[in-house]
């Protein structure tokens, strides 16, 4: 089936649909690598009714995919088969709420979250600061940075699930682990509620300063990069053991390791998916010949090659 016939399905099925469908969408336009193949069908919901709605009567058999802001996404040159959903504007509310809580939704840039907590005298976000991406992404991966997690700040998502039902989860109800959610797959979010404490504003943007100020100093925030590449392994970090594999500066045709921070990939013109992707597992193989560990990918990998 080609997009356009997988389109003309979606419509023929989702008569209410207030969202908009695109064929054969290019997914390099949403990733911060600037690579990867098409949708078949790209879907950008109204809001949290409209993206039930479509959950709850789109045919079963249709794979469903979800993206961010496409800032820790590696999307293969083949693109990604069946509907890929991207949240936007009917999905970015901030609102603070009673108790130092801020209620914010899932495609609200991680950085907004910290600026709209310290505008608000909230103290415990600005962690965010120094999280690329947006606030489905930090939910999915329990992002974190600066020695605090989400875990650690969320009270309660809002989700939708494969069968068009909106949810409400506790934390507890994510599991989460060390850069891993163990929320069903199928879910979406589409909210989180964030706890936070007391602060002085100043005080607040001080520290955002200063993680902004560190990553700019640290990592290659300016190039075509997909963020951390591989989570540390327990009692290790990954860029110790990429540079004394001797990967520092490695390249697969425009695909490059950075010289700066060795832990990112990063694509300095015309790399393709798959160069990145090869890129990233001889520093897998060379890291396992030296050291014995084998690093996990934290970039996520959607898709198909050509």
């Amino acid at each position: 089936m080609s997009g356009v016939d997988l389109e003309d399905r979606l419509v023929a099925s989702l008569p209410e649909l207030r969202g908009k469908l695109k064929s054969d969408a290019p997914l390099k336009d949403f990733t911060w690598f600037r690579v990867g193949g098409p949708a078949e069908v790209l879907y950008s919901p109204a809001d949290e009714a409209d993206l039930a709605y479509f959950l709850g009567a789109a045919p079963s058999d249709i794979p469903i995919t979800v993206i961010g802001l496409g800032s820790n996404l590696l999307v293969r040159d083949g693109g990604i088969r069946g509907v890929v959903i991207r949240l936007g504007k009917g999905f970015g509310e901030i609102a603070v709420e009673d108790g130092h809580r801020l209620r914010v939704g899932a495609a609200v840039p991680d950085v907004k979250v910290a600026r709209a907590a310290a505008d608000a005298g909230i103290s415990g976000l600005s962690f965010y600061r120094g999280i690329p991406g947006c606030v489905g992404g930090a939910l999915r991966m329990n992002g974190g940075a600066h020695g605090r997690e989400t875990s650690e700040v969320v009270v309660e998502v809002r989700a939708v699930d494969r069968t068009g039902k909106v949810r409400v989860l506790p934390v507890e109800d994510l599991r989460y682990e060390y850069r891993h959610c163990g929320a069903p797959e199928d879910l979406i979010f589409t909210e989180a509620l964030f706890q936070g404490e007391p602060g002085d504003p100043a005080k607040i943007l001080a520290e955002m300063d200063d993680i902004a100020a560190y990553r700019e100093q640290a990592q290659p925030i300016k190039s075509r990069t997909g963020g951390s590449t591989f989570k540390n392994p327990p009692g290790k970090k990954a860029w110790q053991l990429i540079d004394a594999a001797g990967c520092r500066g490695l390249s697969v045709g425009d695909a490059k390791v950075s010289e700066m921070h060795c832990n990112f990939l990063i694509n300095e013109g015309n790399a393709s998916g798959a160069d990145i992707e090869e890129l990233g597992e001889t520093v897998r193989a060379r890291v396992k010949e030296t050291s014995g560990v084998e690093l996990e990918w934290e970039i996520k990998r959607l898709g198909n090659p050509l």
